[in-house]
């Protein structure tokens, strides 16, 4: 397997060092897994990989870190995730595709969970999160449900975002008329072509936006979001209009992981 791993990133100097880290144990340590793991008639398993950052106008150090990390960067000025998530397909050369979030840390479980799920044959996945650091309750308790939910519809967030080069193709990638809730577009199409599957063992994705944006802020855009869906409605989701968790200049975080 060539597993090719794809970092969106607008200015995270801050998060992009600690997470390719994460990602490259990872892989090294899933390598290593499935190595010792009782021989069989066929070739022996080998997992290579690559990590590309999708630069999408980044002013910051990112770049900068990203490379001398050995990272395959390529750029481009949309301030689109969904745009930026393909700019970063397009530069891939592996078989299978896993997308993740600039502040998200990957345990080892995680990602051989998620292997294991491509090698037995599901087109792709993603997995639960857990929040760095503390956040509000109401947070804490609007996660549980959200899980629970992502878990018995097979959907995900983006944070962690698995699938076969070959599923991934037939869709048609990211829907770049999104500038929100396209992953759920994409495990929704995906679904069409075979089993999405969820792992057990979660990420690690910062809670930041949860720490510096108000109750009544993010509740307004859970309820866009679910409005879109209950109405088949995307064209709320087609603008960066009333999307500033996603799309404003960014808050300092009082948490430092």
């Amino acid at each position: 397997m060539f597993l090719s791993i794809i970092i969106p990133s607008h200015n995270e100097e801050r998060h992009i060092g600690a997470t390719i880290d994460a990602l490259r144990h990872a892989a090294s340590e899933t390598a290593q897994a499935i190595a010792q793991r009782p021989a069989s008639d066929d070739p022996p398993f080998v997992l290579e990989h690559e990590i590309i950052v999708a630069l999408d106008a980044c002013t910051d150090a990112t770049e900068t870190i990203a490379r001398a990390r050995g990272c395959i960067v390529t750029p481009h000025d949309r301030r689109q995730i969904s745009a930026t998530r393909n700019l970063g397909a397009r530069r891939a050369r592996g078989d299978t595709l896993l997308f993740v979030d600039a502040d998200t840390i990957v345990p080892p479980a995680a990602l051989l969970q998620a292997i294991d799920a491509i090698r037995g044959g599901c087109v792709g996945g993603g997995a639960p999160v857990k929040f760095d650091g503390r956040v509000p309750l109401y947070a804490e308790l609007c996660l549980a449900i959200l899980t629970a939910s992502f878990r018995a519809s097979r959907l995900t967030g983006g944070a962690f975002f698995f699938c076969t080069r070959r599923a991934f193709e037939a869709v048609g990638g990211w829907d770049e008329s999104l500038f929100a809730s396209e992953e759920i577009t994409l495990a929704k199409a995906l679904q069409s072509l075979g089993e999405f599957h969820i792992t057990r063992h979660p990420v690690i994705t910062s809670g930041r936006k949860l720490r510096t944006h108000s109750a009544g802020e993010i509740v307004s855009l859970l309820l866009r979001g679910i409005r879109s869906r209950l109405f088949d409605d995307n064209n709320m989701l087609k603008s960066r209009e009333g999307l500033d968790l996603w799309y404003a200049p960014r808050r300092d975080d009082p948490h430092t992981p």
